[in-house]
């Protein structure tokens, strides 16, 4: 039978969010009903509301969460009622030639819920990533509920869904840090702060956190960064260039998502070394670099989509290292919001000084 429960839309274009009551189905064929226990406020939610992912609103926010399987429909194997699980938005499909070649974490054809929650008149909601979790129960595919050990503390662990472990996948699985590497990371919100997690986890000797805010420095020391340089008032390709022997770092993770910072990001990296971008660029943006440049300096740029992560191979090992004390992924929350503070925290989230909300219900 469908339930009538509590979320938060954004109607329109640039409209304030509003908290307002959405049906949600019985699943059907491989899909499943979560009770959302916490989910982070992320930019893309942001995005979403100012009409830069498309405009096909009203769309129900919210994708970074965690929460209880409630009900699973026909098919359904992989979870079960009563899973505690961090809801993802690749749900792999294992068909296509991504996943054929043993590159799921490609997928061309991830699985959403085919159903539609609605308005209470019939009007049909589009889920933020194909999630929704900004609501007190969403529907989505059984593929994208993974299970994880039901000891993480849930505001903690929906926070895999999305930032924090693309900040991670960014330094640990696309740009393959490891022991003894030098890092830069460009750009200290919540993505680029769990990049600098992600080195110091991966063993990186020093980790360069580059942002044009003191507080964000002063954060990223915590997580890990052995070095900072505020790119305010330092040349930044310069400076680390500087500590790092004259030679650029190993891996310069790039996590705004702007030609400038890339093009810092280009020039600080070693003449073999890699750059990442996990920021995410606005469709106008457009980079010009000399050619011969990116001929002559070796090395890779790649871009790095979720962390180029695999949700079952990777959400239940970083919880596990999160409650075995070795990944502090409790020292991203910065606050914890009921549902009705989800407009607030967008407003704080531009004055720089969280690097996440996190609804808990």
């Amino acid at each position: 039978m469908a339930q009538q429960v509590k979320a938060v839309i954004a109607r329109a274009k640039g409209a304030p969010v509003e908290v307002t009551t959405i049906v949600v189905p019985d699943p059907g064929p491989g899909e499943a009903v979560v009770r959302i226990q916490a989910c982070g406020v992320c930019h893309t939610d942001l995005h979403y509301r100012e009409g830069g992912i498309n405009d096909e609103f009203p769309f129900l926010l919210g994708h970074e969460a965690a929460g209880i399987v409630e009900t699973v429909g026909e098919g359904v194997t992989e979870v079960a009622p009563g899973d505690f699980v961090i809801l993802n938005w690749r749900a792999v499909c294992g068909q296509c030639r991504a996943c054929r070649r043993g590159r799921a974490q490609y997928c061309f054809n991830t699985h959403n819920a085919k159903q539609r929650m609605t308005l209470l008149d019939g009007t049909e909601l589009s889920p933020a990533l194909g999630i929704g979790a900004f609501a007190e129960k969403t529907l989505v595919a059984a593929g994208q509920c993974t299970k994880v050990d039901p000891q993480a503390e849930p505001a903690v662990a929906g926070l895999l869904g999305c930032g924090v472990m693309a900040g991670l996948g960014a330094a640990i699985n696309t740009g393959g840090v490891g022991r003894g590497d030098s890092v830069a990371v460009i750009g200290c919100g919540g993505v680029g702060g769990a990049a600098v997690m992600g080195s110091r986890l991966a063993g990186a000797a020093r980790i360069i956190a580059v942002d044009i805010d003191d507080r964000k420095l002063e954060k990223a020391l915590a997580l890990g960064a052995t070095h900072t340089v505020n790119s305010r008032t330092t040349d930044p390709v310069e400076a680390i260039r500087e500590l790092t022997g004259g030679n650029g770092a190993d891996v310069v993770v790039e996590a705004v998502g702007r030609p400038e910072t890339y093009k810092q990001a280009f020039y600080a990296r070693d003449l073999a070394g890699t750059v990442v971008l996990v920021g995410v660029p606005t469709p106008e943006m457009t980079l010009e670099l000399p050619l011969l440049d990116v001929f002559g300096r070796g090395g890779a740029l790649k871009s790095s989509w979720y962390g180029d992560c695999l949700p079952s191979r990777d959400f239940p090992m970083l919880i596990d290292l999160y409650l075995q004390g070795r990944l502090d992924l409790g020292a991203f929350v910065t606050e914890t919001i009921e549902l009705d503070g989800v407009e607030q925290a967008f407003a704080r989230m531009h004055e720089g000084d969280v690097l996440r909300s996190v609804v808990v219900f």
